[in-house]
């Protein structure tokens, strides 16, 4: 009976663990199968690879993961309690997917037009032409990019991958990290944002599509026409204030890993939320909010493939990010907050582009007045944030200049656009460090390059 008794308490302990960590484990299934099929499938990089960096971090290590190259279905469970699976599709990236999602749909394929310039690199595919600047401390740049890789403190974790810098248009500087090369494709997570930023850019210049007029005009939001969001515009957006509650907490169950890793259409995550503060009155990093950027890009267009091309069409294939793949959720939305890769040299052009104010070889890809509304710091957030960009014009970075601006990504990816020195410079990562952390790595690294540069 003694046993009987003990063997009811573990069974009653168990059905207790499981039953309030379900949702988390659900999440973590959701994230491992999720990461390692775009990793496999996408950056053609060794499952073990990924399954011993990438995967194997707090908590996501807890999941078993396969992933069948037939089917392109991977599939992540945790402790044989509860599985999740990921789906590869040609031309929209891998998707975590539920039950009643259909593998063998058809799906829309986006048009490309990855033609391969002549001209060298980074206004072309051609090998980059070997500049020498005599302005360049060479001693010291190079230490400085050396140093990017070297972990002297084994609490800090660098995990670079990889470092490119670009000055004055001219490729001076590019190392990868073990494993990594010129022809990876790195996943930007929120430099993501950055992309969608300027796919929202170039719609303005090529369709006169107007940021200040009330997102209701555009989406079906009946609820938002009966209260002051109402009032809340694509400008709102792109500078995340326009004051809808959401949780940005990566750590736990919160609205943005729900987002990613439950919803079906992540378009509607943020609509859902209720109004705490004014619009244009509260800055709240979200998401949730980017991605509704996503349903007023789909809603400019007739169908599903216009909408789908337009971002390739316009802006990608059109400055030669051949690489490039921009991933999309089950209802085939861009998933504008998180979704993005790229080889280190193609994160790169994006800055060059608007270092040179939207123009690429004599085309104008976006109005020249893009750049600054999308650097302009936001007073609600302190100045720190512009337009799906951080800024740095309140010095967070201390040592690096003021007027530099850049798009920032979960584990240290980063696109440092620089105008005052011509520079663009491009770091990946894997970094375990908390935002302060990370940013000490990443200030020690502009100092230095930005020092070697008189």
């Amino acid at each position: 009976m003694k046993i009987i008794k003990i063997l009811s308490i573990v069974i009653i302990l168990i059905g207790f663990v499981i039953y309030t960590q379900y949702p988390k484990l659900n999440i973590i299934a959701g994230y491992a199968a999720k990461n390692m099929s775009s990793n496999v499938f996408i950056a053609n990089r060794a499952f073990d690879h990924v399954h011993n960096t990438d995967n194997k971090v707090p908590s996501i290590k807890l999941a078993k993961t396969e992933v069948n190259n037939s089917t392109k279905i991977t599939t992540s469970s945790v402790f044989g309690i509860l599985s999740r699976k990921a789906f590869f599709r040609e031309g929209q990236g891998s998707v975590v997917i539920d039950d009643t999602f259909d593998i063998h749909q058809e799906f829309l394929i986006p048009k490309r037009t990855k033609n391969p310039s002549t001209l060298p690199y980074p206004y072309g595919s051609a090998e980059p032409i070997d500049t020498v600047f005599s302005n360049i401390n060479y001693t010291r740049f190079e230490t400085a990019i050396d140093s990017a890789f070297i972990e002297n403190n084994q609490e800090f974790l660098k995990n670079t991958r990889a470092v490119l810098v670009l000055y004055r248009g001219h490729l001076i500087a590019e190392k990868y990290g073990e494993g990594f090369d010129k022809d990876t494709e790195f996943l930007g997570w929120s430099m993501a944002k950055s992309l969608l930023a300027t796919v929202i850019g170039v719609l303005e210049h090529k369709k006169g599509f107007d940021i200040h007029a009330p997102v209701s005009n555009f989406l079906p939001l009946d609820d938002w026409k009966k209260d002051k969001r109402s009032e809340i515009t694509t400008h709102h957006l792109l500078k995340m204030i326009s004051g809808l509650a959401w949780e940005e907490d990566y750590t736990k169950i919160s609205d943005v890993t729900k987002m990613l890793f439950l919803e079906r259409d992540m378009t509607l995550s943020q609509t859902k939320k209720e109004l705490e503060f004014d619009p244009g009155n509260h800055f709240n990093y979200s998401s949730g909010t980017t991605n509704v950027l996503s349903g007023i890009l789909r809603s400019q267009f007739d169908s599903h493939q216009e909408y789908l091309d337009f971002p390739y069409v316009e802006l990608i294939d059109k400055i030669g990010m051949n690489s490039m793949l921009f991933e999309t959720d089950m209802e085939g939305n861009y998933v504008g907050s998180s979704y993005a890769w790229a080889t280190a040299r193609d994160w790169a052009k994006l800055g060059q582009l608007y270092l040179n104010n939207g123009n690429w070889n004599g085309t104008q890809i976006f109005n020249e007045k893009w750049a600054a509304y999308t650097a302009e710091p936001t007073k609600a957030s302190a100045n720190e944030y512009g337009a799906q960009f951080w800024t740095n014009s309140d010095g967070f970075l201390p040592d690096a200049p003021k007027d530099m601006y850049y798009a920032d990504g979960y584990h240290g990816q980063r696109i440092f656009i620089i105008p005052s020195k011509d520079l663009v410079i491009v770091r990946t990562g894997l970094t375990h460090k908390n935002r302060t952390g990370s940013y000490d790595i990443m200030n020690s690294l502009i100092k230095e390059i930005v020092g070697s540069i008189n």
